[in-house]
């Protein structure tokens, strides 16, 4: 099972993310929100949310 746990503003922040917690060792994939905002979700395993908030956090606010 898949939890949405971030939505990024654009394709490049969601591929940023998605290769610095993939770098981490964590399975990650990317959805198109809305073709029309191009926002994009950022979906993990849903045992795996608290530990890539974590991770993610330190990515967003170094």
């Amino acid at each position: 099972m898949w939890t949405v746990m971030y939505i990024a503003p654009t394709a490049k922040i969601a591929d940023m993310i998605k290769t610095r917690l993939t770098e981490e060792g964590f399975l990650v994939q990317t959805r198109p929100v809305n073709l029309s905002k191009q926002q994009f979700e950022i979906l993990v395993p849903s045992g795996e949310l608290e530990e890539v908030q974590e991770v993610l956090n330190n990515i967003l606010h170094p």
